[in-house]
């Protein structure tokens, strides 16, 4: 069984990525479980801090974004939509490869809130990043 509200989220999203963020840091979404999201993003000269390894902002921006689709995937889009309230972060381990990968799965799903953890890996499965990224969920249309 799934939480996702329509099937075919992840061409959506990555569709909507272009002249954005995502798609200026090489965000993609890669696969969509019964209950998560996977994405991947580049460890290059558009994420790396000067000392040469995934700057933890970008991991930031890597998690708030995984989690924020999969809030948008797990609503009635015609009814409400999700904005990020709170995040945080614990950057555990360096990553010096080409790419991390994140997985984004819900601890709670509420009316009106959610809460996801993220967990960023580096290719060797070894954790890079966890976050945990509290959501609104609004109303359509809403003042935001």
């Amino acid at each position: 069984m799934t939480i996702w509200t329509e099937p075919d989220w992840l061409d959506y999203a990555n569709r909507k990525a272009k002249e954005t963020l995502n798609a200026s840091l090489g965000i993609v979404l890669t696969e969509l479980g019964p209950d998560y999201v996977k994405g991947r993003m580049p460890v290059d000269e558009r994420t790396r801090q000067p000392a040469g390894v995934l700057h933890g902002g970008a991991s930031v921006a890597f998690a708030e974004t995984l989690a924020s689709w999969a809030g948008c995937f797990a609503v009635d889009r015609t009814r409400f939509h999700c904005v990020g309230m709170e995040i945080n972060a614990n950057h555990v381990r360096p990553a010096t490869g080409d790419h991390v990968e994140g997985t984004a799965a819900p601890e709670m799903i509420g009316r009106r809130s959610h809460v996801w953890s993220v967990r960023i890996r580096d290719p060797q499965g070894k954790l890079v990043c966890v976050s945990r990224v509290t959501l609104a969920v609004l109303e359509v249309p809403s003042r935001y």
